[in-house]
């Protein structure tokens, strides 16, 4: 690992009383024999029952079927990569040589089972309130954005359905600057429609990410979507 441990316990929120449970979050089966998946396992049904306690609590109408996409958007792999990557977690990943080779510090994959792996750590360590926190604190950003609006369809969806209905030219993206290290990039996208003056921006960690919050952006500026959705 290039980066001591203490600068990603910084990154968590979480400082852990038995540094080996942090070591073995950290590696992936290529490395050793004894590696991350058992923790994963653990930090999979963590993760899924404090973000569904979080989603029943923040929606108190909500069907078991909004529920349920909701909870699939949290913490789906795409998501947990994002995360994942905030905290720089491959740099610090243990993976074997032919991982190593292929680039597995990044895979989206890797990264999100590494993540759900050290919730799994900081349960074992220091009890379900601290994992529940921390859960919590990385998944803000997210929870503050999820509505119970077609929750089944993303925004570029969507606005492709709204400019279809009136008859109206499909929604153009471009990519506009693409900034950082190629582990951690973010992509700047612009969005042109027709019915619109100006041209939309949005931003994120991976094009498709940033199409979505550019045409989001959209929504809202055509009056079909408030700010709050």
């Amino acid at each position: 690992m290039s980066q001591s441990l203490s600068r990603l316990e910084r990154q968590l929120g979480h400082v852990f009383q038995n540094q080996e449970l942090m070591l073995l979050a950290l590696t992936h089966r290529s490395f050793a024999g004894r590696n991350n998946e058992r923790l994963e396992f653990l930090g999979d049904a963590i993760l899924n029952f404090v973000a569904g306690e979080a989603l029943f609590e923040r929606f108190p109408q909500a069907r078991e079927g909004q529920l349920s996409r909701l909870r699939a958007r949290l913490v789906k792999g795409e998501t947990l990569a994002i995360l994942a990557r905030g905290f720089d977690l491959g740099d610090y990943l243990r993976l074997g040589s032919g991982e190593l080779k292929s680039g597995g510090f990044r895979r989206e994959s890797i990264l999100a089972d590494a993540l759900e792996a050290l919730i799994g750590a900081i349960y074992l360590d220091a009890g379900m309130d601290v994992a529940r926190d921390r859960v919590l604190a990385w998944l803000a950003g997210e929870l503050d954005g999820l509505t119970l609006v077609d929750t089944n369809k993303d925004p570029k969806t969507r606005l492709q359905e709204f400019l279809q209905s009136r008859g109206a030219e499909l929604p153009r993206y471009e990519v506009v600057d693409i900034q950082g290290e190629p582990h951690c990039r973010t992509f700047f996208v612009q969005c042109e429609i027709a019915l619109l003056t100006d041209k939309t921006q949005g931003q994120g960690a991976s094009r498709r990410i940033a199409e979505q919050v550019a045409a989001a952006a959209a929504l809202v500026a055509l009056g079909v979507e408030n700010s709050h959705d």
